[in-house]
Formats: C-alpha cells, structure tokens, sequence
C-alpha cells in the first residue's frame, strides 16, 4: 500500500473516530505512518485528503446500495428508488460520524473554492453513476446520458441527503423506513388516480 491509499484509509479512520473539525496534518501523519510532504504531494492540503476520504466512504457506500437495488431483476425504477430510500435510512445510525464529517466538511467548503469544486464533483460522479443504475433499470435502451435519467438521479441523492439531514439532527423524529414507504405509496395513488388533462 502506497502512501496516498495509507493517507486516505487513516483519515477515514480518524473521521469516524474525531470529525472533521478537530483532525491535524500531524494526526494524518502519524496515523497513516507517512509524512507531511505526502499530503501536500497527493491531495494538495489537509483539507482536500479528508474531503477524499469522505467521498472513498460515499462511494463505498453508494455502491453497496446499488448492489443491493438491483440485485431484484424484476423490481421496477419506482421500487427501486424507494430501496434506495430505505436502505439508507436503515443504514444512518451506523454511518453517523461519517455523515457529520461530511456536513462539517460542506461548512469549510463553501469559503474555499477548490474544496467545494472537489465536492461538487463527487455530486457530479454521484449523479452518473445513479443515471446508469436508472438507464439499467429503465431496461428500454436508454442512455445514461438522457435527461430522465439525469433527473431521476438528482432526485434520488436529493431525497438521500435529506433523510441524512434530518437524521443528523433529530434523529428521534426522522422519517423512519416506514414512514418513507407510506409516504412514497400515498403519492403514487393519488398520481394514478388523478384525472389526467385532456387536449
């Protein structure tokens, strides 16, 4: 293991573990048995290697649920976003340290320019990678690339960060799995059995 996989494995480890907030250069260093030089030379700044390590934990993250959405080859896209929805919820308790890593990182990104950049692009390979999963769900051809597929993407990380906000926050009263399916099933009645405008 080179000194960028051993940078990144130890500041996820002291994420969970510290937050993001109370983290040091000499943390990283001594954690990850590396050196200053190394963070500069691989990430840039301190900050852009925790920003790495809490997307390596999305992506992580993003790609168990996918396996677990898909792995049911008749569900349909609806059931499927709403597996989504559920397995994340089910999923917030244990995720936790991360996630409020996470919201202490967007705090410091918003007044440095290139970590938000480097956030904004985990949004962007976010919503690719949901894109495709929809395309396959689709089942019909569609590309990726298509705008349906884009939208659908944008809603189904929209509604994960909510219910990782409300989560975070009030975790008391946060939508629970089943609140999210009741929701989800009152919608789609009332969309199916609303008149549909003519002409």
């Amino acid at each position: 293991m080179g000194h960028r996989e051993q940078l990144l494995e130890a500041a996820r480890r002291l994420l969970e573990e510290r937050g993001y907030a109370h983290i040091t250069a000499r943390d990283l260093v001594a954690a990850s048995d590396t050196n200053l030089a190394s963070i500069g030379y691989h990430f840039g700044s301190k900050a852009a290697l925790l920003n790495a390590a809490i997307e390596a934990a999305f992506r992580d993250w993003a790609e168990q649920l996918a396996a677990f959405v898909m792995s049911d080859p008749d569900a349909t896209p609806l059931q499927r976003a709403a597996s989504t929805w559920l397995a994340s919820l089910d999923g917030m308790a244990e995720r936790r340290p991360i996630l409020q890593a996470y919201v202490e990182a967007l705090a410091q990104a918003l007044r440095v320019p290139e970590l938000r950049e480097q956030l904004a692009e985990h949004y962007r390979r976010a919503r690719a990678m949901v894109a495709g999963l929809v395309a396959r769900s689709l089942g019909d051809g569609t590309a990726p690339e298509d705008p349906r597929c884009r939208a659908v993407a944008a809603l189904v990380i929209a509604v994960c960060d909510g219910l990782a906000l409300q989560s975070l926050l009030d975790p008391d009263s946060a939508p629970s799995p089943a609140d999210l399916q009741a929701g989800l099933e009152t919608v789609w009645a009332a969309s199916l059995a609303a008149p549909h405008p003519t002409g």
